[in-house]
């Protein structure tokens, strides 16, 4: 079904009218903007099923099929990371592991971490590469940093599988905490979706946003603990660090791949608050710039 027959449906189903009827008679469709405060239509997305799975196969086909390496970018990444914050904090800063191999407490950490940045790098990036296509047609906005978030699951599965590999080389069996993780992948989810939406609407107005990505991803990096363990933060800190949904992502990951430490609920309960506001607002603030896309991307 194209874009503007799912459009027809929509609003056909909306007024009464036949479906087949106005998709064959071409009707005229009239957009105007929504009145209220609405995050997001659910019948308009589900009529665009179709498209936001094409968005999604298009940008994994495009960063596996034009590239020399392929998949192989998925595994470098995070290893070449691994290997260098085991050289670094592990060794000559001794950072604390929890008593785990560096190399494991690092990976741990990088497969969430790796995944958020690369999703809303994508994200921000996602409605300034279409400007054409928003400009010509008229589908949900919000599809695009969703798609390139989703895409992104697709790096982080094949990273895991070479997380596993690396368990299997150490020879460590994870802990019954494993159970925890689907939890923590879906908290991991909602926070790139939350920020990708936020930045994607200001990138397009401002392109400063877009510019800084690399400084604000570093300094995303360090605050979080993906080099060190978040017990280095003073017990009347936690609950504030807790507020960065991805410390009890990360801190989530390490207690159910490697069981050094307790399930972290304290923090999962926090970020799981703070991440679920940060993606609600952001849905808001998206809806009410989505007017000016076409007209500043």
């Amino acid at each position: 079904m194209s874009t503007i027959e799912a459009q027809a449906d929509l609003d056909a189903s909306n007024s009464n009218v036949d479906p087949d009827h106005a998709s064959a008679s071409g009707y005229e469709l009239v957009i105007e903007p929504r009145k209220g405060l609405q995050l997001f239509d659910w019948k308009e997305l589900v009529a665009y099923r179709d498209l936001f799975r094409f968005l999604i196969w298009r940008q994994i086909k495009v960063r596996y099929a034009q590239s020399a390496i392929g998949i192989g970018w998925a595994i470098i990444q995070p290893l070449f990371s691994m290997v260098l914050f085991t050289l670094i904090f592990g060794r000559l800063a001794e950072i604390d592991s929890n008593g785990a191999p560096y190399a494991l407490f690092s990976l741990a950490a990088l497969l969430p971490w790796t995944y958020f940045s690369n999703a809303i790098t994508d994200g921000v990036a996602s409605l300034v590469s279409e400007a054409n296509m928003l400009r010509k047609i008229y589908f949900p906005r919000l599809l695009l940093p969703l798609s390139a978030v989703c895409a992104k699951l697709v790096d982080f599965g094949i990273a895991a599988a070479m997380m596993a590999i690396l368990m299997v080389i150490y020879q460590h069996v994870p802990p019954i905490e494993i159970l925890v993780l689907p939890l923590a992948v879906m908290l991991m989810i909602i926070m790139a979706s939350g920020v990708s939406v936020w930045l994607t609407a200001l990138a397009v107005q401002y392109r400063d946003v877009k510019h800084a990505m690399n400084f604000l991803v570093q300094l995303g990096m360090y605050a979080s603990p993906v080099v060190y363990p978040v017990s280095l933060i003073p017990d009347q800190y936690r609950l504030l660090y807790a507020l960065n949904p991805m410390a009890g992502v990360i801190e989530a990951f390490r207690a159910g791949l490697l069981g050094t430490q307790p399930i972290p609920w304290d923090l999962l309960a926090v970020g799981t608050i703070s991440g679920s506001i940060l993606l609600l607002t952001g849905l808001a603030f998206f809806r009410s710039k989505e007017k000016i896309f076409a007209d500043v991307a």
